[in-house]
């Protein structure tokens, strides 16, 4: 029957039950530990990788899915005359887009693929309202508008534990990393424009706590709340903490945590937190 089918990746960050019932389709992207390949979510779980990752002398590597998955899925997904929204985290984090959008063009079937410029549960706010949508027989442009409406008032901010593994990717040095460590410094960034941009450094897990709430606050004031998100790299204390410090401002909230994917964790380290939300 012809329907409009939703395609996602692997950094979506959404609970299974939610994906099986609203019968989401994710493509994985691929993770190496120290020689040895593994499929995100597939053979490797997000706590199993951030043990082998804290074992391994050198960072993982991770990479986007080929280009032959993607055109396998949408050849598949379009068989009957359906359409396919895919829609995956930015491209300004990975090439996964791009081969998404490249891959669309080798297929015959009506394919849209879209940049949510976000990751983990910024891009699952979006593949899930699609997917809802879709369910209920709305429109590919109907699921667009409001899929780019939810983009626009996004905010997602990454907190980072350890700098570890920055120093090992290369993103920042390690004599710079040691002043850090002994500063206790945990920097604190924001997902803009699909960019990982600097925002600022605490020295407690109080203070990060603090730092986010009250950007929220300031964020959401006179707005109402559609949802909120808190994804974490084997840190599920401290995601407890700002959930419920985010819960003494806004009581009716209804807040998923969830154990990130270790796409996210690879770069951040253990410890780290994604916190995500957006307003009408």
């Amino acid at each position: 029957m012809k329907q409009i089918k939703i395609v996602t990746d692997s950094t979506v960050d959404l609970p299974q039950e939610k994906i099986n019932d609203l019968s989401i389709h994710v493509i994985p992207l691929n993770i190496s530990i120290s020689g040895v390949d593994y499929i995100d979510r597939i053979n490797l779980q997000p706590d199993e990788f951030i043990e082998k990752m804290e074992a391994a002398e050198e960072l993982p590597k991770t990479s986007q899915p080929a280009i032959g998955q993607f055109v396998e899925l949408y050849e598949k997904l379009t068989a009957d005359g359906s359409e396919v929204l895919s829609i995956h985290l930015t491209g300004g984090m990975s090439g996964t887009v791009q081969t998404a959008e490249s891959a669309s063009k080798m297929v015959d079937g009506n394919i849209t693929v879209i940049d949510s410029a976000f990751i983990s549960q910024g891009l699952g706010f979006q593949v899930l309202k699609a997917a809802e949508l879709a369910k209920e027989g709305a429109s590919s442009e109907e699921i667009i508008k409001e899929v780019e409406k939810i983009r626009l008032k996004t905010k997602l901010y990454v907190t980072i534990d350890t700098l570890e593994n920055l120093v090992k990717g290369g993103r920042i040095g390690r004599g710079k990393a040691l002043i850090g460590s002994l500063l206790h410094i945990k920097p604190i960034a924001s997902l803009t424009d699909g960019v990982y941009t600097p925002e600022a450094n605490v020295r407690s897990y109080s203070a990060l706590v603090r730092y986010l709430t009250k950007q929220y606050v300031q964020a959401v004031k006179g707005r109402t709340v559609q949802a909120i998100g808190i994804a974490h790299a084997d840190a599920l204390e401290l995601a407890e903490k700002l959930k419920a410090a985010l819960l003494e401002h806004t009581p009716d909230a209804l807040i998923d945590i969830a154990y990130t994917t270790p796409i996210i964790s690879c770069h951040t380290g253990k410890g780290a937190i994604g916190f995500a939300f957006y307003t009408d």
